[in-house]
């Protein structure tokens, strides 16, 4: 007989992990004890040896499916006795290290239950088990109790309560397990009508898409705003009222046949779509879809999820057919998750309100993801990801709070070997989404107990996450590292990858204050930890009237024309003919004068430019529109992956000055990708006649050559092979793929985001890394 003492750390709470330590100890006829505490799930097990070190295997080998195992500590101690195997309550302790499971989609289990009219949780909204359900967007403290989660409001029981205790049961310490007697209930509240609970809130609910109305869902980390997604009269209010002009919106169908209906669904597509994280995919959308045009207006994709709760299950079952399932806000507002928030914030977009008791602790938005053939993109990070932390090697010396960008919002709590990043707050552009985030922050420190020693942000002073985290470090007497926008985006992929030396970073993204005070954003950089030193950059034009430039296209357009031509030509072009000069020349006359026209180097901006010059769009309803709709022209003659790359346009890099030792001018370069040739010969293809999907095919090429070439510059003057891709512009299929393709076949070792977004989404991971190295 010999005993060990196992510490397993990881996700290992709310997972079923003790009930399956407790089931495998009976298999091999070990004695011992299992229990929660605040580093993971302590073990003591007695029994023969090899039964015991196949017992110590199993942990990893065949831990549950909602397990993320970090690592076993195995210690030797002199035999207790045990008499036979238990699981013994919780503890908790002085430091805590315990991982908190994502929110996620019902098992297979729980929905034949649900569809069995011989069960007693038939058509009930809430069943969940240990491996499916709520976890992260009902717990208050850990350990993971019931008591420390929104389920505390419902007392089991006693057919729930006699699950709960059984260990060999599923529903063993399933903290949010309830049923119809129990647990929470629907309820459906409508101007006008009486209030419905229970099936016949559901059945209304059904009713009321059915005629075309709007109604406020309830769901795991907020409300949702749902209608009939093939009812343009229905999707049209809902744009109206909710103040989204043309941003797509998300759907929901019941299957993944209905996914089929609506785009294209490769098998990695299929096999998210269908995973217990049950994202938004963006499929290419079919020119036959049954959608209202207002659903993904001027776009080849569409945002598609399946029922990650049994209430959308059965929502979806009831209506047949596919739902606009939209975040519930007002646009640039975070969602509504508290229900006296929701009545007050929803109420004049939803015509009613599917709801219930169970108080939601955190909000919590849908996750979003793209893929090429090859890869998954991660676009927004939140529900079924969240808050699951990246694992950072080496472990960061001191506890780091980052405050992220200012679009796309998401924080990064780091201590030692753990990252956690947040869920996808959104753009601070209002006070509600500054609440949203220093709520974050507040939870985020107080369910992993970590009091930051660092507090860092970005460079950009404007942005209201660089206010908050100067209130921060001021008020709790923290040092403030302020981190180049560009230089969190490389090392985000870093801290991803465990880059521990100097790498060559390349971001190409919308905008970010550079340390000259330019805007920048097609980036070549050689980083070292909480190093940067800029090696080359793309050519720098003016950005007329500065932020306002991002959603008037027009304005970069005609720089771009004034820095190609010397002044905006006078050709037989769309763009020129649509151009209000007037405008323009006093606009012109601003950026002589240097008023409100800061320099540019964007990504971004560039296809901002070309988007307009192309004919495709002079003002933008949203950031990013421009791109997306230029990428969707060249994937009509450019596969992302399959053929040739179509023929550049011509651009040129031409070198600075070599380096002196010891040289560190702020944001001096060594070489400058030029693209006004490539602005030229795109206006002189359009005069004659050439079309959209090959005008925009070649832009997409140029980027992609403009970025290997200059990855070539950087590694003569650098020495370096490893370059990390980072930046909104790499959510891009075309531009991220082909480049990859070229950079490796140049020997160039190519890392990018895998786990978190390459857009602002991503930075303050790359903010927490860069402090942390100090």
């Amino acid at each position: 007989m010999i005993r060990r003492l196992v510490t397993v750390r990881g996700i290992v709470q709310g997972v079923g992990f003790r009930p399956f330590v407790f089931n495998l100890a009976e298999r091999l006829g070990l004695v011992g004890t299992v229990l929660n505490d605040s580093l993971g799930v302590e073990i003591d097990v007695e029994g023969g040896p090899e039964a015991v070190e196949a017992f110590v295997r199993a942990l990893e080998e065949d831990a549950p499916p909602l397990a993320v195992i970090q690592d076993v500590a195995v210690e030797t101690a002199e035999l207790a006795g045990h008499a036979a195997f238990r699981i013994v309550k919780s503890a908790t302790g002085a430091a805590r290290r315990t991982l908190v499971s994502p929110d996620v989609g019902t098992c297979e289990d729980c929905l034949r239950e649900m569809r069995d009219p011989s069960d007693r949780r038939y058509r009930y909204p809430f069943l969940n088990c240990t491996n499916c359900g709520p976890r992260f967007t009902i717990v208050e403290d850990i350990p993971y109790d019931r008591a420390n989660t929104s389920m505390k409001a419902f007392p089991m029981c006693d057919p729930c309560r006699a699950e709960y205790e059984d260990p060999r049961d599923r529903r063993f310490h399933a903290q949010p397990t309830a049923c119809p007697a129990c647990g929470p209930s629907l309820a459906w509240i409508a101007p006008g009508e009486p209030r419905l609970r229970g099936h016949a809130a559901l059945e209304r609910a059904v009713a009321r898409l059915r005629e075309g109305r709007i109604v406020a869902v309830k769901g795991l980390g907020g409300y949702h705003l749902a209608c009939d997604a093939t009812d343009e009269e229905a999707v049209a209010r809902l744009r109206r009222r909710k103040h989204r002009e043309a941003r797509p919106l998300a759907l929901m169908v019941a299957d993944l046949a209905a996914a089929r209906q609506l785009g294209e669904v490769e098998p990695p597509a299929e096999a998210a779509l269908s995973s217990i994280r049950r994202p938004i995919a963006l499929l290419p959308k079919r020119p036959d879809a049954d959608l209202a045009p207002s659903v993904a207006p001027g776009v080849p994709t569409v945002g598609v999820m399946l029922p990650y709760t049994p209430l959308h299950t059965l929502l979806l079952e009831g209506f047949d057919g596919p739902l606009v399932m939209t975040s519930g806000n007002l646009t640039d507002e975070p969602m509504a998750y508290q229900d006296a928030e929701a009545i007050e914030r929803l109420g004049p977009i939803a015509d009613a309100f599917l709801t219930h008791d169970r108080a939601i602790v955190m909000r919590c938005d849908d996750s979003v993801v793209r893929w090429t053939r090859r890869r998954p993109l991660m676009i927004r990070r939140a529900r079924g990801y969240a808050p699951q932390p990246v694992f950072l090697s080496p472990p960061a010396p001191t506890p780091v709070l980052a405050l992220g960008g200012h679009q796309k919002n998401a924080i990064c709590l780091a201590r030692e070997e753990h990252a956690f990043g947040s869920h996808h707050l959104g753009d601070l552009d209002t006070p509600e989404a500054v609440a949203a985030l220093e709520e974050a922050v507040g939870h985020y420190e107080r369910l992993f107990e970590i009091e930051p020693e660092v507090v860092a942000c970005d460079l950009h002073p404007d942005y209201r996450s660089s206010r908050l985290a100067v209130e921060i470090a001021e008020g709790r007497g923290l040092p403030l590292v302020r981190v180049q926008h560009h230089h969190a985006h490389a090392a985000s992929v870093a801290a991803e990858h465990g880059l521990t030396g100097p790498f060559l970073g390349i971001a190409l993204d919308g905008t970010g204050l550079g340390t000259d005070a330019t805007i920048w954003g097609f980036e070549f950089l050689e980083v070292d930890g909480g190093r940067m030193r800029r090696l080359g950059h793309l050519q720098r034009v003016p950005m007329p009237g500065g932020e306002a430039a991002v959603r008037a296209p027009w304005r970069m357009a005609c720089a771009w024309l004034s820095a190609a031509f010397g002044e905006i030509p006078e050709m037989p072009l769309g763009f020129l003919d649509r151009l209000d000069r007037d405008a323009w020349d006093l606009l012109a006359r601003a950026v002589e004068r240097g008023v409100n026209a800061p320099l540019c180097s964007s990504a971004g901006r560039l296809f901002d430019a070309v988007a307009a010059i192309a004919g495709l769009r002079d003002v933008a309803d949203y950031e990013g529109q421009p791109a997306i709709e230029l990428e969707g022209e060249a994937a009509k003659v450019l596969d992302p992956v399959d053929g040739d790359l179509s023929e550049p346009w011509p651009f040129e890099i031409v070198e600075a000055a070599p380096w002196e030792d010891g040289e560190e001018e702020p944001g001096r370069a060594g070489f400058e990708v030029r693209f006004t040739p490539a602005i030229a010969a795109i206006v002189e293809a359009l005069a004659g006649g050439v079309g959209l999907p090959t005008i925009a095919a070649r832009f997409h090429a140029t980027v992609v050559h403009a970025v290997v070439d200059g990855a070539d510059r950087a590694r003569e003057r650098s020495g370096l092979d490893t370059v990390a891709l980072s930046g909104g512009t790499f959510q891009n299929a075309i531009v991220l793929e082909r480049s990859i393709e070229r950079l490796s076949a140049r020997g160039f070792d190519v890392r990018i985001n895998e786990r978190v977004p390459p857009n602002d989404g991503g930075i303050a991971l790359g903010q927490a890394g860069v402090a942390a190295a100090g």
